[in-house]
């Protein structure tokens, strides 16, 4: 994205909402007991939350949020499917309808850095740490460490994913010269299994549905990530066991890696819009299903939901209780 040379669509929004009405007819308040127009109540408590790919887990949860926070006419969750938090956080920005995003935790200090979208701190909030997410590193079965990935073929998903510059990031403070590829995660997999490609990382909340379809004894496994000083500044400590992927670890064995936050992000609409009047509204309710979001049929990554939790670097969207 390049600087802003004028008003941006948000700009323009903000100054017809803000304005005051010109002429005797305009926007004028319709009388009581008139009866509202049906586009207008359709849309008066629509709001856009784009996600991740199909099979990746962000979808799973913004359907989670869409299906228990459903308030007919007062509050409507559209999922959106995404390419990724980078590509998330510029449609967030600039891309009419969306609201909210469901972004990596470490993408807005990635934006800073790059200088990718100007005052983002200041346009774009967030409403809580969702879960943390794993970063699965899948090879095929004759690499047994990273290191062994010098010089060869990486998929780290499409250009503008959160998982192609978590990878970046990673293979840098690791200091492993691989070959990246950018092809969709689905088509990535395929690759491997036929050893077109040595490894693939994705960046997902475990168990991810991608890897469910997977056979036992297909050849493949997971590589453990080290936990060096470098990486813990930025990541977690993580591991998937048996019991997130039966087909592919063993009983009673597990994979140290590593996890970052996934964040539900918003556009920062300033106080007193309607907008920011929709997001209060939703925030409130996600607060008052925060509990039945926990139990099934709801992801199993809702359990490591909490709303209190802070996240350094980002400026948290004022939600006032009811």
């Amino acid at each position: 994205m390049t600087a802003d040379t004028g008003p941006t669509r948000r700009g323009l929004a903000l100054l017809a909402a803000l304005a005051p009405a010109a002429g005797a007819h305009a926007q004028e308040a319709p009388a009581p007991g008139a009866r509202r127009n049906p586009a207008d109540v359709a849309n008066g408590g629509v709001l856009g939350l784009i996600a991740g790919g199909i099979d990746g887990t962000y979808i799973r949860i913004a359907s989670d949020l869409a299906a228990e926070l459903d308030d007919g006419d007062r509050l409507r969750l559209l999922p959106i499917l995404g390419k990724g938090s980078l590509q998330n956080i510029a449609d967030l920005m600039y891309l009419r309808g969306v609201d909210m995003a469901i972004v990596q935790s470490d993408v807005l200090a990635f934006a800073l850095r790059q200088r990718l979208y100007p005052n983002i701190a200041q346009r774009i909030h967030y409403i809580a740490k969702l879960y943390d997410e794993e970063i699965h590193l899948l090879a095929t079965g004759d690499v047994t460490e990273i290191g062994q990935l010098e010089g060869r073929t990486v998929n780290v998903d499409v250009r503008g994913s959160g998982t192609a510059m978590t990878a970046s990031v990673l293979l840098d403070l690791l200091g492993v010269g691989a070959r990246l590829a950018h092809a969709p995660q689905d088509v990535a997999l395929e690759q491997l299994r036929r050893g077109e490609i040595a490894a693939m990382i994705y960046v997902a909340g475990k168990p991810a549905r991608l890897f469910s379809g997977l056979e036992t004894g297909a050849g493949l496994r997971f590589l453990p990530l080290p936990a060096t000083p470098a990486m813990l500044q930025t990541y977690q400590r993580a591991r998937l066991s048996a019991a997130d992927y039966p087909r592919l670890i063993g009983g009673g064995e597990a994979v140290e890696t590593l996890s970052l936050g996934a964040v539900l992000a918003v556009y920062a609409w300033p106080a007193g819009s309607e907008r920011h009047a929709r997001l209060v509204r939703f925030g409130q309710s996600l607060l008052a299903h925060a509990g039945a979001l926990r139990r099934p049929p709801r992801h199993p990554k809702w359990r490591e939901f909490d709303m209190a939790a802070a996240l350094p670097g980002w400026t948290r969207f004022a939600v006032p209780e009811r």
